[in-house]
């Protein structure tokens, strides 16, 4: 067999805008001149490999410039996808159009699923060439918050850190040592606060805007376009956000509650919030390279289908881990369509989640592989990302039989505090989505009035946290460091839906791990084919918005967190 390139060697082609122009033309004509559903269907996979043609220089930029954001040659090619990006959106507008128009559309939908068009008439709604100048800046003002974060340097206890690597003294034995660590930490964001608000400001002001120009009351209804949300409304999620707090909030509050008296304090301070056990949380017993040996062993022996996708993962050399001065901060997995393959990148730092991540990561990287090799169109690889994160935030349960791997004799420790902790994520992701409704409903709003905001839904969502000595969190500036407010606006909710199904999955887990990997892997192997709810009804799942889906995950998992006390 031959080898394969190694992602080192993996080639950048920049993509050359009037050249890729013309071709997205060409194929645009072809669709409008067709006279049958098969001609419709041949320039559909023509446009299928332009789309490649592009992401594939889009993701290798990405790439090179997360892991090296000091980079000259990728800071100045990312600069250049962001400026031409809307521009080829602008293009591609017209071949969506000539699709949804297609006197064969009946045919085309038998042939490829209605997902695709559902797709298409929102793609439609949130662009117009109008806005191209509004999205170029948009892009700028997020890579211009990406670069600050990723650029800071914090000095601490002698030595001097970016802020991934910084979450390990956060999670220190020592309650001072964590103390000094947030402030440490909260203080970048304090120095940096003016540019904060500022880049901020612009992007809600800017946002507002695209949605005004495409006739929409204000961002909100923009954001929801924009995610793909193909089957459910605002109203669905508020919804959601209610029964969350109704159902879920009172047994985190439990679980807070446990969590002081075992750590020894009255109530929890925000340098708490991330200690778990008195003798330290736990944390994978190994060097990084060790932890990756680990997550070999762990998809080998999982099933068949995981042993491939590992395999080719470590022959092609599709990682980035462990945190260095001028990476990115985060963890992401990003394909590459055009080498038929993902991949991973984070910032491990010495706790759990170096391990929450490879899991989650493998997740979408796995997925990733399935759909390439079952799905022909790259646009129906993916689903909406609440789906694709069910893929991610599951993995991490099914990983649970080879936890031993990763944490030796603290694994007990770990399986509690990762249960507990995605029970705890929820509130926090419906918090950082409320916050955004709020905020784009309100565009007007001041620094001052967002931040006050956002310690309002703190006590909704976290009533059992105390942000009080840390002045970053204290004056409501906590959101600043969530990378998706700025970044990704809207996503952060998927997140909460995808953990909601993910604890379907484990409940299955627990009656039987051989059947309910057959049901994720029928649910990744399905890809973007059908909407969100589409593939957790098809997978035999609840759709989180039901009500009485979350009680149900709430009262178990409550029952199996007193059994498993430690």
């Amino acid at each position: 067999m031959e080898r394969k390139e190694t992602f080192s060697e993996f080639s950048y082609k920049r993509i050359d805008l009037e050249e890729v122009k013309k071709k997205i033309r060409e194929i645009t004509e072809e669709v409008k001149q067709a006279s049958s559903a098969e001609e419709q269907a041949a320039a559909i996979y023509r446009m299928n490999e332009v789309e490649k043609e592009i992401s594939t220089a889009d993701s290798l930029v990405y790439i090179r410039y997360t892991v090296n954001t000091k980079d000259e040659f990728y800071v100045k090619e990312r600069e250049y996808n962001d400026q031409i990006s809307p521009i080829l959106e602008e293009e591609m507008q017209k071949y969506n159009e000539a699709l949804l128009h297609s006197p064969f559309r009946k045919e085309l939908e038998e042939k490829f699923g209605k997902v695709i068009f559902l797709n298409l008439d929102l793609a439609m709604k949130g662009f117009s060439p109008e806005i191209t100048g509004l999205l170029q800046e948009e892009s700028t003002l997020q890579t211009r918050y990406q670069s600050l974060l990723a650029g800071a340097q914090i000095k601490f206890q002698g030595g001097q850190y970016n802020l991934s690597q910084m979450g390990l003294f956060m999670q220190s034995q020592d309650r001072e040592i964590r103390k000094e660590a947030y402030e440490a930490y909260g203080k970048f964001f304090d120095d940096h606060q003016e540019e904060l608000d500022e880049i901020f400001d612009q992007l809600v002001k800017n946002r507002t805007e695209q949605a005004h120009r495409l006739g929409m009351k204000n961002f909100v209804e923009l954001g929801y376009v924009r995610r793909q949300r193909n089957c459910y409304a605002p109203e669905a999620i508020a919804d959601f956000r209610d029964q969350v707090v109704r159902d879920l909030v009172p047994v985190v509050c439990e679980i807070k509650k446990t969590q002081a008296e075992c750590i020894g304090v009255d109530h929890l301070k925000i340098y708490d919030d991330s200690f778990r056990f008195p003798d330290g949380n736990a944390v994978p017993q190994g060097t990084p390279e060790e932890i990756m040996e680990a997550g070999r062993r762990m998809y080998t022996e999982m099933s068949p289908e995981t042993a491939d996708f590992i395999k080719m993962m470590f022959e092609r050399e599709l990682f980035d881990v462990v945190a260095k001065p001028g990476k990115a901060t985060g963890g992401y997995c990003c394909d590459i369509p055009g080498y038929g393959c993902p991949f991973i990148f984070s910032n491990f730092n010495g706790t759990a989640g170096d391990v929450d991540v490879l899991t989650h990561e493998a997740g979408h990287a796995f997925a990733s592989y399935m759909a390439e090799k079952h799905i022909d169109l790259l646009s129906m690889h993916l689903p909406s990302m609440e789906a694709a994160e069910t893929h991610s935030m599951s993995m991490e349960f099914f990983a649970t039989p080879w936890y031993e791997l990763f944490f030796k004799h603290q694994t007990k420790k770990y399986e509690v505090s990762h249960l507990e902790g995605t029970l705890n994520f929820i509130p926090y992701g419906c918090l950082v989505d409320h916050f955004q409704q709020v905020v784009y409903e309100h565009p007007e709003m001041t620094p001052q009035e967002r931040n006050e905001a956002w310690l309002k839904l703190e006590k909704r969502y976290r009533p059992y946290l105390d942000l009080e000595g840390i002045p970053f969190y204290e004056r409501g500036a906590g959101w600043q460091r969530q990378n998706h407010i700025y970044a990704s606006p809207f996503y952060y909710i998927d997140y909460c839906l995808a953990q909601t199904v993910a604890l379907q999955f484990w409940l299955e887990i627990e009656k039987d791990w051989d059947q309910a990997w057959v049901k994720y892997k029928e649910f990744v192997k399905r890809g973007g084919t059908d909407t969100f709810l589409g593939l957790v009804k098809g997978a035999g799942l609840t759709s989180p918005m039901e009500d009485g889906c979350l009680r149900s995950i709430a009262e178990y998992s409550g029952k199996w967190l007193e059994k498993h006390k430690i």
